[in-house]
């Protein structure tokens, strides 16, 4: 039979003897007592070091206090100034059936580009579409201003005015007009275009087939426009060969492209 460990003699069965115990347990030092002493040993140096950092300060020079003083107040206005990591997770981009939401242009950013006053975009786009305009007809082409900035109540007649009296659903009205507060015709950037020469064609898919579009397809970009909703465009508008926008700073830039990204 194998040894258990236990001695039989002993009426206190079960109890482990000394030579049971393993060597390596056996050697171990008893740490009781120091348990204790530690903790007041940690105290004692914790107050030295204490009282030498007061002694150190009180016989420390002038001086040296001022620029000890000087380097903690700046960096702790440097913390305190620098940007924190954003906590909030990104926000996807506001849209109402397939539009994006733009707030109105300042009524005093905005200028005419018809001599009645009556079709007005902000200064830089206005500036460039007279060029864009003045190159053009260079080439016998007319292209005719028809619709600049528009604010909310112009849009919102538009939209459910029409769309009443179209009998069409809000979707299908989306389709071709934006919803009050959601057309890129608040910003002050964007302009119906049509062809002076075939007026028939205004606001009409046909106009891709004037030698105004075709113009404007080879040249716009050099004067800083853009298409804004070609065929099968992402958000679902119906195609508009007329409908151009200025991207030809940085905040028309901003205006159209951070609409579209994740706030």
């Amino acid at each position: 039979m194998a040894e258990t460990g236990v001695d039989l003699a002993n009426p206190r069965q079960g109890r482990l003897k000394t030579d049971d115990i393993p060597v390596a347990l056996r050697q171990l030092p008893s740490t009781k007592g120091q348990q204790m002493q530690f903790p007041w040993l940690a105290m004692v140096a914790g107050f030295g070091s204490i009282a030498l950092v007061g002694m150190a300060w009180v016989v420390m020079p002038s001086q040296f206090k001022e620029m000890i003083i000087t380097h903690l107040n700046s960096t702790a206005i440097q913390s305190a100034q620098s940007p924190q990591p954003s906590t909030i997770s990104s926000m996807p981009p506001v849209r109402l059936l397939g539009h994006y939401k733009y707030k109105e242009a300042p009524l005093d950013s905005l200028v005419p580009i018809v001599a009645d006053g009556s079709i007005k975009l902000r200064q830089a786009a206005a500036v460039r579409f007279q060029e864009m305009m003045a190159a053009a007809l260079d080439s016998n082409v007319v292209l005719e201003p028809l619709s600049g900035f528009r604010s909310r109540a112009d849009q919102q007649y538009l939209f459910f005015h029409v769309k009443a009296e179209r009998g069409q659903t809000p979707s299908e009205r989306a389709g071709v007009s934006a919803p009050p507060g959601y057309s890129e015709h608040h910003t002050g950037y964007a302009i119906d275009i049509g062809d002076g020469n075939v007026p028939a064609t205004n606001l009409s898919p046909d106009f891709e087939n004037t030698a105004a579009f075709k113009w404007l397809t080879e040249n716009a970009a050099h004067y800083s426009y853009e298409l804004s909703f070609p065929k099968n465009n992402p958000q679902g508008v119906s195609y508009e060969p007329w409908h151009w926008r200025f991207v030809g700073d940085s905040d028309s830039l901003e205006t159209f492209y951070t609409a579209r990204s994740p706030q």
